[in-house]
């Protein structure tokens, strides 16, 4: 063999192992269909941000993100193995487990987002409602599936609250009936309706807002959900996940326009100064709260937890009660120096 055919087949033993490694590349990155809660908005910048800065990717990952129309479609979702992991209300999967408890793949909570659940009550100063006391015998709205609907009776306890009466409507009628008038006061995300109420004209003075957790109500919020079968079967690959969510979170955190730039690419009709508020007011709120600074992001205290369990089971009275040790897992959480993401 002389020397051009020598090169020759070097060249081809490379090309072809070349070829190979990237079939056994391709072969290592695992599918990943990921199911928000809700549209993109600024909190999905959590998520669309380390995908967009390839994040995922180099962990062996390939991060499918949809949009969601609820926590508990999301919880559903995964459960029914079109979704394998996903970002829902606590309570909701709480909810699911509780009243399905034969069910063959109930999702588990792998990581704590939301510290403090985000409902509240809204109101417009014209209403004469300022405190939870006023809202009995008042005309109260939002959809039967709202998180700040369905917890109001742990708020109601709380509170010693007298009746309320209810109106359900379509999540986008929610802050215009209470701008009408048809309705005395909502329930909703504070990062969602009371900005919708300021774009529907309210002024931020008139709009009087009573969060749950300043109200005794400790419940946790959004959750990152994965499929039982993700788990048993592939635990590094959720653990991948949460490690360059976290990455990816942090940077968020520190600079929430950055993040509203990845959800710009998604959803290129956004209002992105608007976006960037509702992501300020949810990490100020919900992520870097008090709260999640004293336990540390990404966990969960077990006494909080089932009190929340207890607590689920009774106001949303559900068929079996809510198991904490069942909803929950804290195997596949980063390394404690990972997770420490929050401004102080």
């Amino acid at each position: 063999m002389n020397k051009r055919q020598l090169l020759q087949s070097f060249l081809a033993a490379s090309a072809l192992s070349f070829g190979l490694g990237g079939v056994a590349h391709a072969q290592s990155t695992t599918p990943i269909k990921f199911q928000l809660d809700w549209r993109f908005e600024g909190p999905a910048a959590l998520f669309l941000h380390p995908a967009a800065k390839g994040y995922f990717k180099a962990a062996g990952l390939d991060v499918a993100i949809d949009a969601g129309n609820g926590s508990g479609g999301t919880v559903t979702r995964v459960a029914s193995g079109a979704y394998d992991m996903g970002f829902a209300d606590l309570a909701a999967l709480m909810e699911f487990h509780a009243n399905n408890p034969d069910a063959p793949n109930k999702p588990v909570a792998v990581m704590m987002v939301y510290n403090n659940t985000p409902a509240s009550v809204m109101a417009l100063k014209k209403s004469g409602i300022t405190k939870p006391s006023d809202l009995a015998g008042k005309k109260l709205g939002a959809p039967v599936f709202d998180a700040g609907r369905r917890a109001f009776p742990i708020f109601a306890k709380a509170n010693n609250i007298g009746n309320v009466n209810w109106t359900a409507m379509d999540p986008t009628l929610r802050e215009t009936m209470l701008m009408r008038g048809d309705i005395d006061a909502i329930t909703g995300f504070t990062f969602t309706s009371l900005l919708n109420l300021e774009a529907r004209g309210a002024k931020a003075g008139d709009i009087v807002v009573l969060p749950y957790p300043d109200y005794g109500v400790k419940l946790y919020g959004n959750v990152i959900i994965a499929s039982p079968k993700l788990i048993k079967e592939k635990p590094e690959v959720v653990k991948a996940f949460l490690s360059a969510f976290s990455k990816g979170a942090k940077e968020v955190i520190a600079n929430p326009a950055q993040g509203i730039e990845s959800v710009k690419a998604r959803d290129g009709i956004i209002d992105t100064a608007l976006e960037t508020r509702r992501l300020k007011l949810a990490i100020d709120t919900v992520i870097n709260s008090p709260d999640a600074r004293a336990e540390g992001f990404g966990v969960v205290n077990p006494g909080r937890l089932s009190l929340m369990a207890s607590q689920v089971s009774d106001a949303f009275n559900t068929k079996s009660r809510v198991n904490p040790d069942a909803v929950w897992t804290s195997a596949m959480l980063p390394p404690t120096a990972e997770l420490n993401i929050l401004k102080k």
